[in-house]
């Protein structure tokens, strides 16, 4: 499993059980039943979509865990705006190039800290 999604699994709980006057709306963005009722979003073909949605979403978990509630609240309006209109997600969605994917993909993986040079 990916570092972002046990980061997001491991702070939503907390999350939800926030108290009232947390800044963002998380629960507002019903991810999943939207993905549930867009057939757009469930064809094999946009899976990639969907991982966006979800990564856009833990994003904005992550941001109001750190107290970026402003930050949060867009991002949630992004989301939300995206699911609303999968056709319009899925024709402006990512890049399809694989080497830039792979490029993408090997900056998120944790990088060990260099050694420092010895002294002659």
């Amino acid at each position: 499993m990916r570092r972002p999604a046990l980061l997001s699994a491991a702070l939503l709980p907390l999350l939800l059980g926030a108290p009232a006057e947390a800044a963002c709306d998380l629960t507002g963005i019903r991810l999943e039943e939207r993905i549930a009722e867009k057939s757009e979003l469930r064809e094999s073909a946009n899976k990639q979509t969907v991982r966006d949605l979800r990564t856009l979403r833990d994003a904005a978990i992550v941001l109001d865990a750190y107290k970026y509630g402003a930050e949060c609240e867009r991002l949630v309006e992004i989301v939300k705006a995206l699911a609303a209109n999968p056709e319009k997600a899925i024709e402006q969605g990512g890049d399809t190039d694989e080497e830039k994917a792979e490029s993408v993909e090997e900056t998120r993986e944790p990088k060990a800290p260099a050694e420092p040079a010895k002294a002659r």
